[in-house]
């Protein structure tokens, strides 16, 4: 506060004092998880697409940066990962440690001012994180003295810590010293300097979901006891705005160190005063008739959670968001007046052309000629063949029972587990080894995510395409009893449906798709029964042509992220069932499949249908959304019962009926 007090100092009519009082709008812009879309490009069709796209975002920051004087620009996390572009540079062709990674070149034409780490951040491993922040993490395994390349941005992260010093694997917080464009009560300009801190927080769910990679190395502890920590030390060190990123969302549950989305508590920490949120891929504030988060504490209409500004901006650059926070100065210390202050996540979508068809902001054309070598490099590796095959594969229709996108990753999954077990593990040689996966793109993110491979050549872009995830490849042991509450859970993926309501239903609820969990085996075959509560819709569950025994055991082939941290859905999915924790992914497993079997076919990949629809008939129509022009797929899966009930469903997708009488 030196610089401030030297302002005072200088005397006149012009300075901030108590009766002479400055003002500011200091604009925290904001993104999360871009998951390395840099350009509006889809890597697994090969194709553009400008519904996402870190390009995208960059224009409208430059709009912020015009509309306000002062700014932050910081990131929330889960920056590094998603893209086949990632993959390639942490992977495939690893860069060196002179080099920096693509998607810091990118956001370096936009100067960020600090970031935090999502959980993806963990993917790759501690050694890549360390040299992709520009090295000096003192943790086993890594060489702290590496100097590289670096973010070209500061992070903050407070709750995860080194168990080799007990200190904090990054800073914690970050102060950034700026000097703010104010105007006096006559409307002078002055400039005022303002000391901004930033903390960060990731979701605890790193220890097990990276845990091949951070267990033993790292602790996480609880966000709200990291705030309660480092807030006063960032108050006691002269910081007159504290900026928290969370890279979590809000649950409703009661506080715990190790829940995934602690906003809500977060919120409540004294000394907060704004909250970039993530990780959930959601939007916040939304302003339309029913947002995606309510409940105690949650405003959408001032922006606030807790009395907090506070923000979440989409995912995958769609969004920028902005917490304008109006600012009073009197010559010793800034306030906050939140009456006035202004939150918002700015879409990067603009409206409907004449056609109907969604428009987007321009790309900002500095973006991809920093990453354009990088880009085509991608391209190249993606395209490399491995396969063919004879039918067209996609999820539009896998949560109403086309297998044809899941079959062929639980034939790998199935067949490397097996093959593990029968060398290694003799103690369960003797247990079926059975597979399950989900379909990861169900289309959350829009009208166009969904897996969809053309019939033809398969190429790497094709398997990436089909297992979206940089999982790795876990076995489980669970009993017959067992496999029946997980697919209860699975179950949730379906709402309740009343045979007697002549009003439309909607068949899908809110449950996320890459939870559904599914088997692709004519040795399994059960029946979803949706007229049914949850925990009572599994019927006629059986194995090999016979009710399943509840206490036979069986060898499950699934990922790193359901064996470890899917208790909600099953209890021993805690990791305490794994047999075996792999250190291939799962993606990397379904390219060797495909090269050791490379023709595939419907007959042999694309076919098996574990489950079904129990049959009811129903007065009304039981309707789900999927991908436009898409009903090709079902008829070519066999599903006679689907059908096309609108083109337009309003949010670009079409609307379709499945008779459950069928």
């Amino acid at each position: 506060m030196a610089a401030a007090a030297l302002l005072a100092a200088c005397g006149g009519d012009d300075d901030a004092s108590p009766q002479n009082p400055a003002t500011a709008t200091l604009a925290v812009l904001s993104t999360t998880d871009l998951h390395f879309n840099i350009r509006s490009y889809d890597y697994f069709k090969l194709a553009d697409d400008p519904s996402y796209g870190f390009e995208r975002t960059a224009t409208l920051i430059r709009q912020a940066r015009g509309e306000f004087a002062n700014t932050l620009l910081l990131d929330n996390g889960d920056t590094i990962q998603g893209t086949a572009l990632v993959d390639y540079q942490a992977q495939v062709k690893p860069i060196p440690c002179t080099q920096q990674l693509a998607q810091y070149k990118a956001m370096g034409v936009l100067k960020y001012d600090a970031g935090t780490l999502g959980n993806h951040e963990f993917n790759y491993g501690l050694p890549f994180l360390n040299q992709v922040l520009g090295g000096g993490m003192d943790v086993d395994g890594v060489d702290k003295n590496q100097k590289c390349a670096g973010a070209g941005f500061p992070m903050a992260l407070a709750n995860v810590f080194s168990v080799k010093t007990g200190q904090p694997l990054v800073a914690p917080y970050q102060i950034l010293e700026r000097t703010l464009t104010a105007k006096n009560k006559d409307g002078k300009t002055l400039s005022v300097p303002i000391k901004v801190g930033v903390i960060g927080f990731t979701t605890p769910g790193i220890m097990n979901w990276d845990k091949r990679w951070v267990d033993g190395k790292l602790r996480i502890d609880g966000a709200v006891e990291s705030a309660q920590k480092y807030v006063p030390e960032l108050r006691a060190k002269g910081a007159d705005v504290v900026v928290a990123l969370l890279h979590g969302g809000m649950d409703a549950a009661p506080y715990s160190p190790t829940m995934e989305n602690p906003g809500r508590h977060v919120a409540k920490v004294p000394g907060i005063d704004a909250l970039v949120m993530g990780h959930s891929h959601q939007v916040f504030p939304e302003r339309i008739a029913k947002p995606y988060y309510t409940g105690e504490g949650v405003d959408h209409t001032a922006g606030t959670l807790s009395g907090v500004p506070a923000v979440m901006p989409s995912s995958w650059g769609k969004a920028l968001g902005v917490i304008a926070l109006q600012l009073k100065y009197d010559g010793k210390a800034w306030v906050i007046d939140k009456s006035q202050t202004k939150v918002e996540a700015r879409s990067t979508a603009t409206g409907k052309d004449a056609a109907g068809k969604t428009t987007y902001v321009a790309v900002d054309p500095s973006i991809a000629p920093v990453v354009e070598a990088e880009h085509q490099a991608a391209i190249q590796y993606v395209k490399t063949p491995i396969g063919s095959t004879d039918f067209r594969m996609g999820t539009q229709f896998a949560d109403v029972g086309d297998p044809g996108a899941i079959q062929l990753v639980n034939q790998a999954q199935a067949d490397y587990v097996a093959r593990y077990v029968k060398a290694n593990l003799p103690q369960y040689a003797s247990l079926p080894v059975l597979s399950v996966s989900a379909p990861f793109k169900s289309g959350f993110q829009g009208a166009a995510d969904y897996t969809d491979v053309a019939a033809g050549p398969l190429a790497i872009y094709n398997a990436a395409d089909l297992y979206l995830y940089p999982n790795t490849v876990y076995a489980v042991k669970v009993n017959g009893e067992q496999i029946k509450t997980w697919l209860e859970s699975a179950a949730k993926r379906f709402n309740r449906i009343d045979p007697a309501k002549t009003a439309d239903q909607p068949l899908i609820s809110t449950f996320p798709g890459y939870n559904f969990d599914m088997f692709t085996t004519p040795d399994v075959q059960y029946e979803f029964d949706v007229t049914q509560a949850e925990g009572s819709r599994i019927k006629n569950l059986t194995y090999k042509g016979q009710p399943i025994n509840p206490a036979q055991d069986f060898v499950i082939a699934t990922n790193n992220y359901r064996a470890t941290s899917g208790k909600t859905m099953l209890a021993v999915l805690d990791g305490t069932a794994t047999i075996y924790a792999s250190p291939d992914a799962n993606r990397d497993v379904l390219i060797d499949y495909i090269k050791a079997n490379p023709t595939v076919t419907r007959a042999a990949n694309g076919s098996a249908r574990s489950w079904r629809f129990t049959k009811v008939p129903t007065v009304g129509r039981v309707v789900f959304s999927s991908a436009p022009n898409a009903l090709p797929v079902a008829q070519a899966a066999g599903l006679t019962n689907v059908s096309l009930a609108a083109a337009d469903d309003g949010t670009g997708k079409s609307l379709y009926r499945i008779d459950l009488g069928q």
